[in-house]
């Protein structure tokens, strides 16, 4: 596991300022919605990035039983794969992340997962799953730092390789 967001290789203070590194600002999740009101919503394939904390820690001060945070995470995972195949989303890859090859500390990550989604609307749908916003508590409380890139999807749930020729 990575360390908590105050230890080494942690982003600096500056780079903390005024964001949520775990969840989404509410103006970044209008930018993601803005296509499906304009109507050119489309596949998404959502890059994950999560960095655990050492040891889980909830931010209403409940007890974590000294677990680490990837395993608080399965938690919120149990809810959020249930709620992924009710909006006809896929996880399509998933592994563990080494250091960087280029880049800095606080660009390591200890997981990397590709989310197929059939389009951005499934993904705000999402929040809507029973259980799904009682769950986040977990996800929070697992994660030090993380980052969701939507990138553009294929029409069917798989990973493409722009080059093939």
């Amino acid at each position: 596991m990575s360390n908590d967001a105050s230890g080494p290789g942690a982003p600096t203070a500056e780079v903390l300022a005024g964001k949520s590194h775990t969840m989404p600002e509410p103006s970044q999740v209008a930018a993601y919605a803005a296509p499906i009101a304009d109507g050119t919503d489309g596949p998404v394939v959502m890059l994950n990035l999560n960095r655990y904390r050492e040891r889980a820690a909830y931010a209403d001060g409940r007890d974590a039983g000294g677990r680490a945070g990837r395993e608080v995470y399965l938690d919120y995972a149990a809810v959020a794969t249930q709620a992924l195949a009710a909006v006809g989303a896929r996880i399509l890859w998933a592994t563990e992340m080494d250091a960087p090859l280029v880049g800095c500390d606080h660009d390591t990550y200890d997981e990397v997962l590709a989310i197929w989604y059939p389009n951005r609307a499934a993904f705000i749908e999402l929040t809507n799953y029973p259980g799904y916003q009682d769950a986040l508590v977990h996800r929070e409380a697992a994660l030090a730092w993380s980052a969701l890139i939507p990138c553009v999807g294929s029409a069917e749930p798989v990973l493409e390789n722009p080059f093939d020729v």
